[in-house]
């Protein structure tokens, strides 16, 4: 009977709407990530609490921290009652679906029962579908918020969630600022601006600074966009104004950081950053930011007269930006083992100080890591390839590396990147020898990876030319040209 009445309990769970119900629970996940990140959001004290403690609560679940999940729950029922009290209802439903969960997995089945009747109270008069979920739009913002805090493959479905919230209540500030948050990650992700008159995240940000002048995060994601545009000037006020209004604000000394590192003024991005490293000592991302900085300061050093001669001051600089290079990296993937990207550039620098065998341990070490997200996956193929083929001189080697690369993310800047380099190889051994079917071949395969379909049927029949009845290679003309 009992398990009959478990069995009937969680076909209800699962019309919840709530954390368990909204992420895979997958073993790839970085959990111990995601929680360090989350406390350090609540730490900063953000607008969003509440939010991140139930996101807390569910991550703790996963790790059978039933207890501290259930005090989670409770801090974020506390701000809600505390910051939403004519709303208090509507913004508990996902705390209250998160109760739900958390006590069925401890078996206490009557506790979860009894949220279960409070969401049936809350929810029926808000919906018409399943009586213990409601489609309004702070379950939409929450989930959307959420999202935003997990990882890149979820940024597409955090900004439809913002966008379903803007259906129903267009003018609230923490909806739009949601979704342009969604939009600008999204467009950073792809490293394609439109032009400034068309950009999407430009045009929402000026929306949430109409609804609220006071949101500096707003103000300086806004510059770091025109920035992008060449709008210097405008971008640099906007900067100034933001750390003026709030001087001591993390998420505005991380952008503000970002904005002087792409300036090339290293030495004020750092000053920034270490700043917000003291409200986050534990930050990994924090770290790696600092870590770029002494990279960009090392890169122009780099080719300065006397760099090579260790007895010269710019010698022992370049040493010294070495050494701060690879111990902001190391701290990065000492804080986050599953930050990939420290790891490549902690490689990166290594190869800059001539340790190319201690890079290649590096790469060796992740290229046999399963479960990879896949961005990652897709800046290792990368850089793994250019090292194939710059310092391994392996002009074959670095064609496999950056075709795993060009099949994964149509569209990153990773991906672009693998693009331009397979043309250039290709192009140059074609060069070399006119009838070379191989490189015809490939390159026949990385145009129709791009989806350029003329590009590659030209390609694939230049290959049967020099080399007739190549099957791999009727069969890709074949698949172009399907016979209508």
């Amino acid at each position: 009977c009992s398990d009959t009445l478990k069995e009937s309990l969680f076909e209800k769970l699962c019309q919840l709407q709530c954390h368990f119900t909204w992420f895979p629970q997958k073993d790839n996940t970085d959990f111990s990530d995601m929680k360090l990140r989350l406390q350090d959001s609540i730490k900063l004290g953000v607008k969003y609490q509440a939010t991140s403690y139930n996101q807390l609560a569910f991550v703790n679940c996963q790790q059978g921290n039933y207890e501290e999940a259930i005090q989670n729950l409770k801090e974020a029922e506390k701000i809600w009652r505390q910051n939403h009290k004519d709303e208090f209802e509507r913004r508990s439903i996902i705390t209250y679906g998160n109760f739900a969960w958390v006590h069925y997995h401890m078996g206490q089945l009557t506790e979860a029962q009894f949220y279960l009747d409070k969401l049936e109270m809350i929810c029926k008069p808000l919906s018409d579908g399943p009586c213990y979920a409601a489609m309004i739009p702070e379950v939409y913002g929450e989930k959307g918020w959420s999202l935003l805090s997990s990882a890149a493959e979820y940024y597409e479905e955090a900004k439809e969630c913002f966008a379903k919230a803007l259906e129903q209540d267009s003018e609230n500030v923490e909806w739009n600022m949601g979704y342009a948050t969604a939009l600008y990650r999204l467009e950073t992700f792809s490293g394609v601006s439109e032009k400034q008159e068309q950009s999407q995240p430009v045009r929402y940000l000026h929306r949430v600074l109409e609804l609220n002048p006071d949101c500096t995060v707003a103000v300086v994601m806004l510059a770091l966009k025109l920035q992008e545009f060449n709008e210097a000037e405008k971008a640099n006020e906007l900067v100034e104004e933001a750390l003026k209004k709030t001087p001591d604000l993390p998420y505005v000394l991380r952008y503000a950081a970002k904005f002087y590192r792409i300036a090339r003024a290293f030495d004020i991005a750092i000053d920034l950053l270490m700043r917000a490293l003291e409200f986050t000592p534990s930050s990994a991302f924090v770290h790696h930011q600092i870590g770029l900085c002494y990279k960009g300061k090392l890169l122009t050093l780099k080719n300065t007269a006397g760099s090579n001669y260790p007895d010269s001051a710019p010698f022992q600089l370049k040493s010294e930006l070495i050494n701060k290079c690879k111990y902001h990296f190391e701290n990065a993937f000492e804080l986050r083992p599953s930050f990939i990207i420290a790891k490549l550039d902690f490689a990166g620098i290594c190869l800059i100080n001539r340790e190319a065998n201690r890079a290649e341990e590096i790469y060796n070490d992740l290229l046999s890591l399963e479960d990879l997200a896949p961005g990652n996956k897709q800046a290792l193929a990368l850089q793994v390839g250019l090292f194939e083929l710059h310092h391994k001189r392996s002009e074959s080697s670095a064609i496999i590396c950056l075709l795993e690369g060009l099949k994964i993310h149509h569209g990153s800047k990773q991906w672009k990147l693998c693009y331009s380099n397979l043309r250039k190889i290709l192009g140059k051994q074609i060069e070399r020898n006119p009838r070379d079917s191989k490189a015809f071949g490939i390159l026949g395969m990385v145009h129709q990876l791009a989806g350029e379909k003329d590009e590659a049927v030209e390609c694939f029949e230049k290959a049967l030319e020099f080399d007739p009845g190549n099957e791999e290679y009727l069969n890709a003309l074949s698949e172009l040209r399907p016979s209508t």
